[in-house]
């Protein structure tokens, strides 16, 4: 089955629009008219409306909706990590549009920034690129149970060359980052450009971040300094660090991911929900033997 995201301008007028002409499409929550399907998309979960197991032109599709207002937020301050996070991984653009492609190319450049706090001095790409992927999977409760638990080391390795093209020119224009032989990469352990690289984080993650750190000083009777330029350094510093994001990203999604998949019985309908959930248990479980 294959994915798509609609982002569009106007999700109450493009669902009364593909009601009428695609009734079939949806659940019978159609009934309740093109507002009460705006309402469900826009308020419970992540924003998105899916659409699963249509059939266009003999292919069998999985569609969502959103609003390009929700889309571009959380590209760029990683409300729910939803939708930013599968922009990490290549996609196909069908139709360009200016505010995404310039949000997303933040979240790209915001998703590098994270995956190298949280690595090494040298790394590898697939270590660069395994670290990127597997953002938008933590807390996710999918990933004990319902997806294969090999999925992100499998994005990856099947799609090298496109992570190249998504990230090289990203990795190049960090000052702190520098290249070597053999895919290999070397990062400045400046506090000062760790620093920064803390200030920039996205608002979501960043506000939980530096929470985390001053519960963890609080505990350890550590003094967090009032100049947050200090504050940003004695993060990118901590031996937390990792623990700090992690726990983090993994408070941005966890409840989006369950709402959104409850969200999905109702929009979906039971005999499709059976019938995905039951698509993705068979791979869970051939991924586990």
């Amino acid at each position: 089955m294959v994915d798509f995201i609609f982002g569009v301008s106007h999700p109450g007028h493009w669902h009364a629009l593909n009601m009428q002409q695609n009734p079939h499409h949806y659940s019978s929550i159609r009934l309740l008219g093109s507002g009460a399907v705006t309402l469900l998309q826009e308020k419970i979960g992540a924003g998105v409306y899916f659409n699963p197991y249509v059939q266009i032109n003999g292919m069998n599709i999985k569609y969502g909706v959103v609003s390009i207002d929700k889309l571009c937020k959380d590209l760029i301050d990683w409300e729910t990590l939803y939708l930013a996070g599968r922009m990490h991984k290549p996609v196909k653009i069908l139709r360009d549009d200016s505010r995404v492609r310039l949000a997303n190319q933040v979240n790209l450049t915001e998703a590098v920034r994270v995956a190298l706090l949280t690595l090494p001095e040298k790394f590898n790409e697939e270590e660069l690129f395994d670290r990127i992927a597997g953002i938008s999977y933590k807390g996710d409760f999918r990933m004990i149970v319902g997806e294969n638990p090999n999925k992100v080391k499998n994005i990856v390795s099947s799609q090298m060359e496109n992570f190249h093209r998504l990230y090289y020119s990203l990795l190049d224009d960090l000052p702190n980052v520098t290249a070597l032989n053999g895919g290999q990469f070397q990062q400045s352990d400046n506090p000062r450009f760790r620093g920064l690289m803390v200030k920039k984080l996205p608002k979501t993650l960043y506000d939980k971040v530096i929470r985390e750190h001053r519960r963890y000083a609080s505990k350890h009777n550590m003094d967090v300094p009032e100049d947050m330029s200090i504050v940003y350094e004695q993060v990118a510093q901590s031996d937390a660090l990792s623990q700090y994001i992690d726990k983090s990203l993994t408070e941005i999604i966890a409840g989006t991911a369950v709402t959104q998949s409850i969200k999905g019985i109702f929009t979906a309908g039971p005999v499709k929900t059976v019938r995905y959930a039951g698509a993705k248990l068979g791979k869970w479980w051939s991924a586990k033997k």
